[in-house]
Parts: C-alpha cells; sequence; structure tokens
C-alpha cells in the first residue's frame, strides 16, 4: 500500500501534550502548525503565562494559533490555510466538528484510559481512586460524542499500590510518545483498522472520569482505609486531598494531604479522631484502622513531612467529617 504523506495540525495545552509534540517531531513528522490555548496570567504576579505546548512550538519556531473561539471564521481560514491533512489532539479543548471533521486523514485524540472506561476530563485520577490494578492510553478518531470515538490503538499499564497520580501522569506522558507516533505510522501506512468502542465493553458497566470539583477533594474519615487512601494518592500532587482539623478550642486548621499510609486495625476510637506523639507520626481514626499522614500542606505553607509539621506544633481534636 502506498505511504501517505502526513501533514499535521497539532492541538494541545499542557506538558502532557508537549511531550508528544516533541516526539513527533523527533520522529520526522511534519507539523504544519500548532493550536493552544490563548495566554492567560497566572500565579501571584498575574504575569502572562505561556503554555508548554506553545513553548515547545516556540522552541521548534512552529506556525501557531491561539484562538478564543474555534468557530470564529477568522481561526478556521488560517487553520484551512495551513493545509494539514492530519489533526491530533491531546489535552485541548473539545473540538466543533467544523475543525475535527477539516482534515482528509481525520483527527485523532490521545485519551488517558483505556476507552470506553473512564471518558472524561479526569481518567487518571479515577483510575487509581477506584483501586485499578491498571489503566492505559488510548488513540481514537473523534466524532459528534464526547471520548465516543473508534479506537485506533489501545496501550495497557500496570498501576503500582502505592502509586500517585502525579507519578501515573508522568509515566503515561512518556508511554504516550510511543503510541501517538506509531498511531501516526498506522495511519501513513494505512493500516487503521478502528474499532467501535461498543465492541470494547466486556459487558462491564462503564466508570466515568468526570471534571474534579473542590468539594470532591474533601477527605471523608467515615470510609474505610483503602478507599481514603486511594482517594488521597488519586488526587496527589494536584488538585491535592484536602481536610479540616477542629482543635479543642473549636479553631479550624485547613489542610492538603499529599501521602499517606493503611494500618489496618481494630480499634474504638470516634471516627476522625486523631491520634500523634506532636512529634514524629499522626493518624487519623477511620472504620477499619488508621490512615497516617506523611507529607501534609497547612494553608498558607510549604508542603512538608509530617514530623516537620508537628514540630512546634500541638495539635489535639479531630478531623471535620462531611456531616459536621
Amino acid at each position: 500500500m502506498m505511504k501517505k504523506r502526513i501533514r499535521i495540525a497539532y492541538f494541545g495545552t499542557p506538558e502532557f501534550a508537549a511531550s508528544q509534540l516533541e516526539a513527533i517531531l523527533a520522529a520526522g513528522y511534519e507539523v504544519a502548525v500548532v493550536v493552544t490555548m490563548p495566554d492567560k496570567p497566572a500565579g501571584r504576579g498575574r504575569k502572562i503565562q505561556h503554555s508548554d505546548v506553545k513553548k515547545t512550538a516556540l522552541e521548534h519556531n512552529l506556525p501557531l494559533l491561539q484562538p478564543e473561539k474555534l468557530k470564529d471564521p477568522v481561526f478556521l481560514e488560517q487553520l484551512k490555510s495551513y493545509q494539514a491533512n492530519l489533526f491530533i489532539v491531546v489535552a485541548f479543548r473539545m473540538l466543533p466538528s467544523v475543525v475535527w471533521e477539516m482534515p482528509e486523514l481525520g483527527t485523532f485524540n490521545l485519551h488517558a484510559s483505556l476507552l470506553p472506561q473512564y471518558r472524561g476530563a479526569a481518567p487518571i485520577n479515577f483510575a487509581i481512586i477506584n483501586g485499578e490494578k491498571e489503566t492505559g492510553l488510548t488513540t481514537f478518531f473523534l466524532n459528534e460524542e464526547i471520548d465516543k470515538g473508534a479506537v485506533i490503538m489501545r496501550e495497557k499499564v500496570a498501576i503500582r499500590p502505592d502509586e500517585t497520580a502525579g507519578e501515573l501522569h508522568d509515566e503515561l506522558m512518556l508511554l504516550g510518545n510511543k503510541v501517538v507516533v506509531e498511531t501516526i505510522r498506522k495511519i501513513e501506512m494505512g493500516e487503521v483498522f478502528a474499532q467501535p468502542q461498543e465492541e470494547l465493553t466486556d459487558n462491564q458497566p462503564l466508570k466515568p472520569a468526570p471534571k474534579i470539583t473542590k468539594a470532591f477533594c474533601l477527605v471523608d474519615w467515615s470510609l474505610d482505609c483503602t478507599t481514603v487512601y486511594n482517594h488521597i494518592r488519586g488526587l496527589s500532587p494536584y488538585p491535592a486531598a484536602h481536610t479540616q482539623l477542629v482543635s479543642e478550642n473549636g479553631e479550624t486548621i485547613e489542610m492538603k494531604i499529599f501521602s499517606s499510609e493503611m494500618e489496618l486495625v481494630g480499634h474504638d476510637l470516634p471516627i476522625g479522631t486523631v491520634v500523634t506523639d506532636n512529634k514524629s507520626f499522626l493518624k487519623t481514626a477511620v472504620k477499619d484502622g488508621f490512615i497516617h499522614l506523611t507529607i501534609v500542606q497547612q494553608a498558607g505553607k510549604k508542603a512538608m513531612p509530617i514530623a516537620d509539621f508537628l514540630r512546634g506544633t500541638a495539635l489535639f481534636g479531630h478531623w471535620k467529617t462531611t456531616d459536621e
């Protein structure tokens, strides 16, 4: 079969997407234009920040588009002018059909789960929060429904029992370099046999991966050890699980939890009770044991190991639960 000439328009914003852009360029493929989010102020100084994908595009002197609206006729004409025949989307906004239908060879997306499982904005987080033993990456052609297009490739990855969302993110980011390049190669060689997602359900109920809210990040100490532990590592380091300590005098201390350990043991303490020597450990009573907090961050301070946090800080009280 005749090899197809590939000319790419690449859509992406964060570090995850920048890594794949680098891999595409390293593999020798032509990137005609890069599309990323408009620059926005960030941080305390509200300085204008470039996205990671924009930084990569500038480093390689690639043409760059940053539309406010993806249906803007001016943007659409600019995009057409680059005559790309394959669009690739990684960690970007939902594309309107007028965009993803444009290229001759189609538009494919890289998604950080084994579709059809974990469709949505936070697949890495929810795979860990739900205690999955494996996840992976999927490339699929875009269609009218979010994350429901025909699958080109799937690559599985084991999840370690103590792995955090941040660690899994980095692992999938590197694997994504290989998967995206291999997907382009399949399209280039005419070797794609896209499979409808309905054929990949294995008769299992589908689990969603919706956008994570601040309320969802609040630790529910009434749950069992494993569920609380998975919740904490599934949100680490971002957006991070958080909780509130109510001291004996009624003062509330806001705290993020980045790392914890489980202690499965029987006890008769009230749920949410704080147990600490105020020197080296702090653990919280849950219904089937204790959750040891190992790396925390009090509001307005830096993240630190629990021993550093406890140094000079006397804590007595309980964690605020969802029904308080």
